[in-house]
Order: C-alpha cells, then sequence, then structure tokens
C-alpha cells in the first residue's frame, strides 16, 4: 500500500524537531535520550548547504499503455546538461497513476506525488497497463532544440502527464557514496503544501528556457526553495525504519553523533568523543555507523568534510590553506592529498574548473 505523507508549509508542522525515545542497547551502553534540537540541527545544516547549481523541466504526456528504461546518469548528463557531473532526476505526476522500479523495487505514484532519484538510479517507468519497455532515449530530440521537447509516448489510452525535473547539485545529501537516502522517495503533500508545490513546478517549468541551442536552464534560486522544502518535508515525516540518513537522524544513538560532525567537521573528533556524546561506547557506535549508512564514524567525517571544502571552494574567497583549516587539516598539504583521493584532482584545480576537473 502506498505510503502518504501530511505536510504543513510555514506555520505548521513541516519542521517540527524530532523527539527520540532511547532504547536499551544493552549493558552499560544505555542509550539517554536524545535532546530535540540535534537532529533538526543536523537536518538544518543539511538543507542550507542544498545549493542547486542548475535546472531543467520538461513535460511529458504517457499514454496507456507505456514502460520506459531511463538512460544512465552520464548519458542523462551529456544530453540535458553537459557541465554537470551528478544529475538529480525528480517527477511531478500531474495527472495519471504510474510505478517506478529501481532494483526490482516497485513503487507508485499518483497524481500531485513528487517522485525523487536522489542518486540518479537507472529505474524503469510505467503505467497501469502491460507495455513494451522502450529506451528513454529514444524518446526525446536529442540537442539542438529550437523549442524545449515535449516527450510523448504510448498507445493512445488514459493519458499520464508527468512534469520531468533534473537538478544539478553537489551537496552531499546527494553524494551516492554516502547514501543520505534510499534509491527513490514518493513524497506525498497535502493541503496547502500541494499547492504551492504544484504551482512552484508550472512555475519552474514555465521559466525553463534556452538559452543555447544545447543547453537550458532553470531560475536555480525558485528551484533551490522548491527542492528543499520538498525534502524538509519528507525527512520530517518520513517513517523512521527508512535505512541511511533519514533513518540516522531519528537514530538516538546517532542524531547526536551527526549533529557534533555537522556542526564542527574542523574539530579532531574521535570514535570514543562522539560516543560520549551520543552516551554509548565506541565499539556500540561504530556498529551503529556501519549498520545503518555503511561506514565507519571517521570516513563518514572525512567526507562530510570533503562536501564542507567543496562548498568553501565554490562559494567563498578563501585561500586553499584557510578552508584546510576550517574543516579540519594542520596543513595544506594534507588537506590537499586528501582532497585528491576523493576528487581525483587538487583542490585549485576543482576550484578553477568549477568542479569538472
Amino acid at each position: 500500500m502506498k505510503r502518504g505523507i501530511v505536510v504543513l508549509l510555514s506555520g505548521g508542522d513541516s519542521s517540527a524537531t524530532l523527539r527520540f525515545v532511547a532504547g536499551s542497547p544493552g549493558g552499560n551502553d544505555r542509550a539517554a535520550a536524545v535532546d530535540d534540537r540535534d537532529p533538526s540541527a543536523a537536518l538544518d545544516d543539511a538543507l542550507a548547504h542544498l545549493h542547486i547549481q542548475g535546472a531543467i523541466f520538461l513535460r511529458a504526456e504517457y499514454t496507456e499503455g507505456w514502460a520506459f528504461q531511463s538512460a544512465p546518469t552520464q548519458d542523462l548528463a551529456r544530453l540535458l546538461a553537459p557541465h554537470a557531473r551528478r544529475i538529480v532526476p525528480f517527477h511531478l505526476v500531474a495527472a495519471g497513476r504510474c510505478w517506478i522500479e529501481v532494483d526490482g523495487v516497485r513503487h507508485w505514484a499518483d497524481a500531485g506525488d513528487l517522485i525523487v532519484l536522489p542518486y540518479g538510479d537507472r529505474h524503469r517507468m510505467g503505467g497501469t497497463q502491460d507495455a513494451e519497455v522502450v529506451d528513454a532515449m529514444t524518446l526525446v530530440t536529442p540537442p539542438p532544440w529550437r523549442s524545449m521537447p515535449v516527450i510523448e509516448h504510448g498507445h493512445g489510452g488514459a493519458l499520464t502527464h508527468i512534469v520531468c525535473g533534473y537538478l544539478t547539485s553537489e551537496a552531499p545529501l546527494f553524494d551516492p557514496d554516502l547514501r543520505a537516502f534510499p534509491p527513490v522517495l514518493v513524497v506525498t503533500p497535502s493541503g496547502p503544501a500541494a499547492q504551492w508545490v504544484r504551482a512552484s513546478i508550472d512555475y519552474a517549468l514555465a521559466r525553463t528556457a534556452l538559452v543555447a541551442p544545447d543547453h537550458a536552464a532553470t531560475p536555480a534560486e525558485l528551484v533551490e526553495l522548491l527542492f528543499t522544502e520538498v525534502l524538509r518535508i519528507h525527512l520530517a515525516q518520513a517513517p523512521a525504519d527508512e535505512l541511511g540518513f533519514i533513518r540516522a537522524l531519528r537514530d538516538p544513538v546517532l542524531a547526536p553523533a551527526l549533529a557534533q560532525i555537522h556542526r564542527d567537521p574542523a574539530r579532531k573528533w574521535t570514535v570514543a568523543e562522539l560516543a560520549s556524546v551520543a552516551g554509548v561506547s565506541p565499539s556500540l557506535l561504530d556498529e551503529r555507523f556501519r549498520a545503518v549508512l555503511g561506514l565507519p564514524p571517521i570516513r563518514y567525517l572525512t567526507g562530510w568534510r570533503m562536501h564542507r571544502a567543496q562548498d568553501l571552494l565554490a562559494s567563498s574567497d578563501l585561500g586553499v590553506a584557510a578552508i584546510a583549516h576550517r574543516v579540519g587539516y594542520d596543513s595544506e598539504e594534507a588537506f590537499s592529498r586528501a582532497f585528491k583521493r576523493k576528487h581525483g584532482v587538487a583542490p585549485g584545480a576543482w576550484r578553477r574548473t568549477g568542479g569538472r576537473g
């Protein structure tokens, strides 16, 4: 059964703090209740660094029966955003009903739902009737375009109208190495939230325009506001048993540790210190990081430092040495080595090429 999400915007509970009821992990590792401010601080910090670099929107009109297999992320990037390293697809189901499938798991979405693929995983989509699955790349005429294309596919049955959005962002929430989200999110706003989201997407669609024969764009500020609210809705209302970053933020052991890492990445954190913040033993904290996030605490810390460094390189005039100290490295050389291991290029080269080195 598809799970809906009830939402209230500003003045309501969409950004409400999350309360934790601690369990008893066993022995002396009894976790105390976590203050509400810790997880919401981590959430606010993550969303504050979302930074949408660009986006485009297309209209798609599918008639039953229809189904397609998405293109690999790198092919989508070459077609829709040639200068981007990462594409985040999301779709508003404006009318009709459809399914989306990743790794053999199928999710259903109805009119008004938003489908988000945080890591651009290859997927299939289709309608309510069986149909041959076609390659999505055959449905769009490749650039250059004289006007924004409209995707049309199907056999003439009932209409499913989808607004297809494609974002570019280097935010850590979309880092496939950290996997903060499940591979597919289906968000169901309701009430005023649904009206606001639909109106914002309609406006973004209207503002998507060709800026060159092979490139289209939508005002990034509008999309960032829209997508931040969509993610806040999901994160605030997601069930506690979802894996990934959502579960970590609602986990009484991980939430305070994550909040401290996000708040002060420059500090020379040890597993013992983070465990003390969470009120558990180092071994239990390490076990929880590996079980929920798939990596140990210090590796997560390193990944978060690298993302904060990217943000400073892209949006500030700080020198590389100053950035190194702000993200916890004693020397520029040590920071440069760590950055190059992660991104394949030195920080200065990354900055000069806008992250496309």
